[in-house]
C-alpha cells in the first residue's frame, strides 16, 4: 500500500480522471519526472504503446502491484498478462469490498 499524498511509484494503480479514457484504469510503467507518467493496462494500452498522462489527470489509489514493480526494477519489463492479471486482482478485491460494505453481510426482505 501507499500513501496517496506520496510521490507515485511503479506498479501504482491509478484512474484516468480526464480525457477519453476517463473512468478506466491503468498501471504506472515508467515515471517522467514529477508531471508525467507511463501507464499501461495490458490490454488496451499494450505494454510497447503505454499513454503517457499527466498527473494531474490521474487518480493514484493506495494500491502497489508488487509483482509488477518487482519486475519492472528487475527487468526493466513487465508482460501485458501480468498488468492485466493485477488489475483484475486489484478490481476483484474492491469489488468484494463494496459489495460487502454496502449489504453489510445480511440478506434484505421485503
Amino acid at each position: 500500500m501507499v500513501d496517496s499524498d506520496s510521490r507515485p511509484q511503479l506498479g501504482q494503480i491509478v484512474q484516468i480522471k480526464r480525457g477519453r479514457d476517463a473512468g478506466q484504469y491503468g498501471i504506472i510503467i515508467k515515471l517522467f519526472d514529477d508531471r508525467y507518467v507511463l501507464i499501461a493496462d495490458g490490454d488496451k494500452r499494450k505494454y510497447d504503446r503505454p499513454k503517457k498522462k499527466n498527473l494531474q489527470h490521474l487518480q493514484c489509489i493506495d494500491y502497489v502491484s508488487s509483482e509488477v514493480q518487482s519486475s519492472l526494477i528487475e527487468t526493466g519489463r513487465v508482460t501485458n498478462g501480468k498488468l492485466r492479471f493485477a488489475l483484475a486482482k486489484y478490481l476483484n478485491d474492491i469489488l468484494e469490498l463494496k459489495k460487502g460494505d454496502k449489504f453489510n453481510g445480511e440478506r434484505r426482505c421485503n
